[in-house]
């Protein structure tokens, strides 16, 4: 009676792992195109973490991709790309490109790029943070958006479309000079100064200031990232969540 009972005990605990296991499957990616256009999500993860969905591939309007996440600690960027065409066996995007390739594999994309930046599962109650950058520049509206997590769990990003109010000293144009705006430059790339870029004297958090660009972007959308050192506390930390999506054109 005692082994019978023990048998049952134990499939009893097997069968609730199981179902514990299925109904919380893990942290799942999801990227969302609500732009009336084709983009191409690119991914990159930092050194020494897997490449994610072969780092590309292309996302037709109003359609998403979902993924698992990795269930141990990854950190890495998404982006978009946008105006890719595939000519003479030769890829290409006007924003965001990363080498001519469709799949990434890694590699990092051409600035300026509107930035998803996360580091999922770390700290002792699996947070996954996470933010939206315009350090680099902006090409599309951005947004993460956390599902079912706990603490700090935001929507964050840019909504609006800054290609139609960026200042002509920012503005990308492709073709270049006569084509139409299809991104806005920093203030680092357009004029490439260590101050509008914190390099050297200017690389710490005393020295690297807001300058009149990097407000430019900070006014339209205050919830992300504009110059180096911009605050901290713009990177938020959500405990657990079953799902983060990013969402392009929200």
């Amino acid at each position: 009676m005692a082994s019978s009972s023990f048998v049952f005990l134990t499939a009893t605990f097997l069968i609730l792992c199981t179902l514990t296991k299925a109904s919380n499957p893990g942290l799942i990616l999801t990227l969302v195109n609500n732009c009336p256009f084709t983009v191409w999500p690119a991914i990159q993860p930092n050194s020494g973490h897997p490449v994610l969905e072969r780092g590309g591939f292309a996302l037709h309007t109003l359609t998403h991709h979902s993924f698992p996440a990795p269930t141990q600690h990854w950190s890495g960027r998404i982006w978009a790309r946008t105006d890719c065409t595939y000519a003479n066996n030769r890829f290409s995007c006007a924003t965001g490109d990363c080498g001519n390739r469709l799949e990434c594999n890694g590699l990092g994309g051409a600035t300026p790029a509107t930035l998803a930046q996360f580091s999922l599962h770390h700290g002792h109650t699996d947070l996954s943070s996470y933010a939206v950058s315009l350090v680099d520049g902006f090409n599309v509206p951005m947004t993460v958006t956390p599902h079912e997590g706990k603490g700090q769990c935001p929507v964050v990003g840019c909504r609006a479309n800054l290609l139609a109010t960026c200042p002509d000293k920012l503005q990308l144009r492709s073709p270049p000079g006569h084509g139409p705006v299809v991104a806005c430059k920093s203030g680092c790339e357009a004029f490439g100064t260590d101050e509008l870029c914190c390099r050297n004297h200017y690389n710490s958090p005393q020295t690297c200031r807001a300058s009149t660009f990097s407000e430019f972007f900070k006014h339209a959308c205050p919830a992300t990232f504009t110059y180096a050192h911009d605050s901290p506390s713009l990177t938020h930390e959500c405990s657990s969540p079953r799902e983060l999506k990013v969402i392009f054109c929200h």
